[in-house]
């Protein structure tokens, strides 16, 4: 499901009309309907509702006479307050306004935060059960300001049941950022297509639930490939859950090679491994220094291992390159970094091996470390590596602080994904995958049960086990993170979230694999939710 910019939404429905025909009066009207639908969903009898609708003058507000007149004929009895006067209401918004009016809806001008009307206004939304939003749309750059933001306040004070047309008024839909005083809905209808302050926060967390609200726009304008954000979902995972051939043997799914591990931290190499194998790898070898493969072999019994020259610290000595130049042979994945450390000699190592590697590669936890003032390095690798850092790791590479990447995650993640050739996962929550081609993911699955240690690890393994065997990078890795935060999701369902540790995530994956081999097959299965 794409998330639109408002200029990509307004490019759309030009389109829908030259293209295609369609008028603007229509898409509103489909708007307006789906308002007044979503309305009727939630508070049944509309009749016993005291229902205040409050409209701008442009075609948000012209969205709310439709949903007026709809639920008028639905038995409702809503009272319309327009902030501003009925003769600055033009196109399609003043034709909705004059059918409201015909059928005898009285529509109550407010034109200044003081007097007589902004105090029936007041009133009317405190004794109001439901409120309905249509002030501004997604139009909005800069705060709202004088009667609109007086406005806004005393909607926020209302104990009624808000609902927002498109967007919270005093939202920007293309920030995250709050940047004035908004509604806080309890529930937002966003026609046609989700936007950027829908799905992160803080503006998220004013849109209350989100309704995405299908208005007729032709679904080829919506599936352009100039569109480059997308909500994942389970549609982007289950083609990579096909059915296996019959045929099928362990080198058809693919071997993956993690290098990972140090003395104290073998627990990050076992959790990146068991992911690999529980995603379906065919194989797993885990390169890991000498004093360590005892503690890795002993947790699974499938794991291979291969001991490697190591420090005296107890990490990969420089001494191991040649052997591992020798292992990669016939390797389909490389995992690096869970638990490797950041010792001089194994960064050193590291940073000479990675540029000849030629298959997948995924970069995680102290492989990222190991890169940190070495960026320029990424350009020397044959193929784009997928690199996997959480917000601090993301922030170490840049030379910014943590929440200076939170603040400006989306443009940070896209620009690095294309200015270092890499396939970027920016994990946390709402998990971004960008690729250099300009590509954004954002993840929907997870909870924050899963900000325990070794998830990440999970999440490596699981990664390279993807790559091991699909040649779609991007849509690997989109599935991958889809598919970890599913599993979370599961775990916390059943152990709640506080109680979580990563191997609760590991054990869930089968389950949340189980539901998506079913869908690909073809097959109902469970959903996700218990």
């Amino acid at each position: 499901m794409k998330i639109l910019t408002a200029g990509q939404m307004r490019e759309i429905d030009r389109r829908a009309f030259e293209e295609f025909g369609i008028p603007g009066v229509l898409l509103m009207e489909n708007a307006g309907r789906r308002v007044a639908e979503e309305v009727r969903s939630l508070r049944g009898n509309l009749a016993e509702e005291r229902i205040v609708i409050v409209c701008g003058r442009g075609n948000n507000g012209g969205d709310g006479f439709v949903a007026a007149r709809h639920l008028f004929n639905l038995g409702a009895r809503p009272r319309i307050f327009l902030l501003a006067g009925k003769n600055e209401v033009k196109g399609d918004a003043a034709l909705n306004l004059d059918i409201v009016l015909r059928l005898g809806l009285e529509i109550v001008e407010v034109t200044a935060a003081a007097g007589r009307s902004r105090l029936n206004l007041k009133r009317a939304l405190r004794e109001a059960t439901v409120i309905i939003d249509a002030i501004f749309g997604t139009g909005l750059s800069k705060p709202a300001a004088g009667l609109a933001a007086a406005v806004i306040g005393d909607i926020n004070e209302s104990p009624a049941e808000t609902i927002a047309v498109d967007l919270p008024s005093g939202l920007s839909s293309d920030t995250f950022a709050v940047i004035g005083p908004a509604v806080r809905a309890d529930a937002t209808v966003a026609l046609g297509a989700p936007k950027i302050a829908h799905v992160f926060p803080p503006a998220e967390d004013y849109a209350g639930r989100l309704v995405v609200a299908e208005i007729s726009l032709p679904p080829v304008l919506l599936a352009s490939p100039e569109l480059k954000l997308e909500m994942a979902g389970p549609e982007n995972a289950v083609p990579f859950f096909r059915p296996r051939p019959r045929s099928g043997h362990k080198g058809t799914f693919g071997h993956v090679l993690i290098l990972a591990g140090s003395r104290g931290k073998t627990g990050a190499a076992v959790l990146a491994g068991k992911a690999a194998y529980r995603s379906g790898a065919g194989l797993v070898t885990i390169a890991t220094p000498e004093s360590c493969v005892p503690a890795v072999a002993r947790t699974m019994s499938e794991l291979m291992t291969e001991p490697l020259p190591e420090t005296e610290e107890g990490t990969i000595a420089g001494a191991a390159r040649p052997r591992l130049e020798r292992l990669l042979s016939g390797k389909d994945a490389l995992v690096v970094g869970p638990g490797l450390s950041t010792h001089p000699e194994t960064a050193a190592l590291v940073r000479s091996l990675l540029p000849g590697v030629r298959i997948p590669t995924v970069i995680d936890a102290d492989g990222l470390n190991i890169l940190v003032g070495k960026l320029g390095f990424l350009k020397k690798t044959a193929r784009p590596p997928v690199l996997t850092p959480h917000p601090g790791e993301f922030g170490r590479l840049l030379g910014r602080s943590v929440p200076e990447v939170l603040n400006d995650r989306l443009a940070l993640a896209s620009r690095f994904a294309a200015e270092h050739r890499v396939l970027l996962v920016l994990k946390g929550y709402r998990t971004l995958v960008a690729g250099p081609d300009g590509r954004v993911s954002v993840n929907p699955s997870g909870n924050p049960g899963m900000a325990t240690g070794g998830s990440g690890d999970v999440l490596s393994g699981l990664l390279g086990a993807f790559l091991a065997a699909e040649k779609n990078a991007f849509g690997a890795a989109v599935a991958s993170v889809y598919l970890h935060g599913a599993a979370g999701d599961i775990a916390a369902a059943e152990l709640g979230q506080r109680a979580m540790v990563a191997g609760d995530i590991l054990k869930a994956l089968s389950r949340a694999m189980k539901v998506l081999e079913d869908a690909a097959g073809g097959r109902k299965g469970r959903s996700f939710q218990p």
